[in-house]
């Protein structure tokens, strides 16, 4: 699993790509992608690229994290 440089919610971009989820996430790229066509991710198409809203990211964390 691989570290993520991210310390806190404020330091991620506005929009998360799948690079920055995998890093978040500590998965791979591959998973991430996956995880980002789930339906529901909050994932945004925009043209051709797939991005997340860091707030309704961190608010997708909360609510899987609090399901445990």
């Amino acid at each position: 699993m691989q570290e993520s440089i991210y310390k806190t919610y404020d330091e991620l971009p506005l929009f998360l790509n799948a690079d920055t989820v995998a890093n978040v996430l500590g998965i791979s790229i591959s998973s991430a992608y996956e995880l980002m066509h789930e339906k529901d991710f909050p994932a945004l198409k925009v043209g051709n690229r797939l991005v997340v809203p860091k707030e309704r990211f961190k608010q997708w964390v909360e609510t899987k994290t609090n399901k445990i």
